[in-house]
């Protein structure tokens, strides 16, 4: 994974660029640990050689995981950082793009790239605290934190 600062006024923007073979979710969090990220929102475009997303089964609250086992498009990767028990932590929603053109789309689990990954993080000089939300069981933004 390689990244460089764009813009460091108001806000700074960071372009990481990942390379095939790499997984995704695990670099990317390490890298806002390393930089001390609190808050960011961050966008991707790229390929994936596989992936794992989830949906979020209220009844059960869990992520039923959704194997994609092939090739795909990342169409559109969106997502936050913000910190949960004093550590930065991802939430990331992605929609992936079949050979045949159909799309499938949930949380990000897992990936791995395919040819490239370029991210585009954009940090904000505050900071978002996630905090456990006893009812879902999972870390949701506290806008009041």
């Amino acid at each position: 994974m390689k990244h460089k600062i764009l813009n460091s006024h108001d806000e700074r923007t960071i372009a990481i660029v990942f390379d095939p073979g790499e997984e995704v979710i695990e670099p990317l969090t390490w890298f806002a640990q390393e930089h001390n990220i609190r808050a960011a929102r961050f966008t991707a475009i790229g390929a994936f050689s596989a992936a794992v997303l989830g949906y979020f089964d209220l009844e059960n609250k869990e992520y039923v995981r959704i194997p994609v086992n092939e090739q795909v498009e990342v169409l559109s990767l969106i997502g936050d950082v913000a910190v949960e028990d004093n550590r930065p932590r991802l939430h990331a929603h992605v929609v992936v793009g079949k050979r045949d053109g159909s799309a499938h789309g949930g949380h990000l689990l897992s990936a791995r790239v395919r040819r490239t990954l370029e991210v585009l993080l954009i940090e904000s000089l505050s900071y978002l605290m996630r905090t456990f939300n006893a009812t879902y069981r999972i870390g949701l933004i506290d806008i009041s934190a």
